[in-house]
């Protein structure tokens, strides 16, 4: 009788049984997602030029990857020998299984010009998308009759946190595969396209039996972690995150007692009295984006529009001249009936009047009729606004409100992480464009921080003992 090595559970064996081209597996802590990654490598080592890639974000995080293979690929295939000068297995048919890292952006050139049959990456939201898309290109056959293909896990926060959940988490229910195609230009000139899939394989501690049966009092820790960090770990929540700037928003209402909290409300017509403000954060080969907030009798702020200069892809700008902008935002003025006939106050990132001796950014958008003072742009005293606009008053109202057509605010602004250089302040390396011109306005319109509210337990609250408790105490 042969001896079972490792066997998968039932979301892994989903996971690895997806045909399509792109597959994330995970969402949360516990699923068995390494385990899965590690064995998946293995499922053509009997191919001669097979070659597989395992990546982690850095080579220090790469330890319980490689401690896992040294546990499975020996047992599963004798005569397989590990080097650990250059991360290699290689297994008695010539195939090779490489642990590799991509600690920066530039790192990705290591593999320039290398073929990889299959690549995975572990912690996925670690990594940016050029950095995930680029290896598409090493994704190639190392000889005939290999299968091509990528696979992924991921918690929810880190860098790649938005776009990683754009692409697989919102873009489809789970199982559901989503199609996307592609097109290039053959030299005799006639366009080729070709479907591509990709799927998302949902998985958290409650899937993984070995696990609660080895340590019983896992799912225990994981509930009792500060609740952000608890409500992605525990169960794959895609809206709450450890490293989350600000951890107030909410999308969909979530209700304690007979309060409706939200900060996404349906558009309206703003009543002729009300202020408005427009907002620019200028990009280039970056998004710009533009931003139009009504201002109540309250002081309280809604977000009305928004021109965003993206191609779709994210964090990638459309390389249009400031002047082209500036004509669009004259136009939308003109035309938008919460905007058409009002006076609108305009603030923007204050470099755009920087000059190395051509006319400005500023100046240019001058020339089209459109006239932006300099913001405020102190970037923790900015923040705090932001974080004072989000919170809710005693009604359950918060100081900001964003209409559910702003779609690229409803993307990228929850998504933001904090520094890890700049402990206080949001990581500029993300798409933090929307931010930004958000900061621009909160400084021309400044509240004060509303008093904490004291926490309301409803019966269709998920419970937190760990809260209650807290709140007992302060009591």
């Amino acid at each position: 009788m042969t001896d079972i090595i490792w066997a998968p559970q039932e979301k892994q064996r989903i996971f690895m049984s997806r045909p399509e081209y792109e597959a994330l597996y995970g969402g949360a802590a516990g699923g068995g997602k390494s385990d899965a990654l590690v064995i998946e490598a293995l499922r053509q080592v009997e191919i001669p030029y097979y070659k597989a890639l395992i990546l982690r974000k850095t080579f220090p995080e790469l330890s319980e990857l490689i401690e896992k293979s040294q546990n499975y690929y020996p047992r599963a295939y004798p005569g397989a020998r590990y080097n650990a000068s250059s991360h290699t297995w290689r297994f008695p048919s010539g195939a090779k299984i490489v642990f590799g890292a991509m600690q920066h952006e530039e790192d990705k050139t290591r593999y320039q010009g290398r073929a990889f049959d299959f690549i995975a990456f572990d912690e996925l939201t670690h990594f940016t998308r050029d950095e995930y898309v680029y290896m598409f290109s090493r994704n190639r056959p190392n000889g005939p009759g290999t299968r091509v293909y990528i696979r992924a896990t991921a918690n929810p926060g880190g860098v790649g946190h938005a776009w990683v959940k754009e692409r697989f988490i919102t873009a489809a229910p789970p199982l559901t595969p989503v199609k996307s195609v592609v097109s290039w230009r053959e030299p005799d000139g006639k366009i080729r396209e070709k479907a591509q899939y990709r799927v998302f394989v949902p998985s958290t501690v409650f899937d993984n039996g070995a696990l609660i049966k080895n340590d019983p009092l896992y799912v225990s820790r994981l509930a009792a972690l500060p609740h952000g960090l608890r409500e992605a770990l525990l169960y794959g929540d895609w809206d709450s995150f450890s490293g989350q700037v600000f951890a107030e928003w909410k999308n969909d209402p979530a209700h304690y007692g007979d309060r409706t909290r939200t900060h996404v409300i349906a558009p309206f017509k703003i009543p002729r009295e009300w202020g408005v403000w427009c907002s620019l954060d200028w990009g280039y080969s970056k998004p710009f984006s533009v931003g139009w907030y009504a201002v109540d009798p309250e002081r309280r702020l809604y977000r009305i529009r928004e021109y965003y200069g993206c191609t779709g892809t994210p964090d990638e700008g459309l390389l249009l001249e400031p002047s082209a902008v500036a004509r669009e935002i004259r136009r939308i003025e003109e035309e938008d009936p919460n905007l058409k006939g009002r006076r609108i106050q305009r603030v923007g990132d204050p470099a755009i009047w920087n000059s190395d001796g051509t006319e400005s950014i500023g100046a240019l958008f001058e020339r089209e009729r459109v006239y932006i003072r300099p913001g405020k742009n102190a970037r923790i005293a900015g923040k705090m606004q932001a974080h004072h606009r989000l919170a809710f008053d005693a009604a359950g109202k918060p100081g900001l409100y964003v209409f559910s057509t702003c779609g690229n605010f409803i993307r990228t602004f929850p998504a933001l992480n904090y520094s890890k250089s700049d402990v206080e302040d949001v990581d500029t390396s993300q798409e933090d464009h929307i931010y930004d011109e958000l900061r621009y306005v909160c400084m021309e319109n400044p509240v004060a921080p509303k008093a904490p509210l004291a926490p309301a337990f409803a019966k269709n609250d998920r419970f937190d003992p760990l809260e209650r408790l807290d709140y007992m105490k302060v009591l």
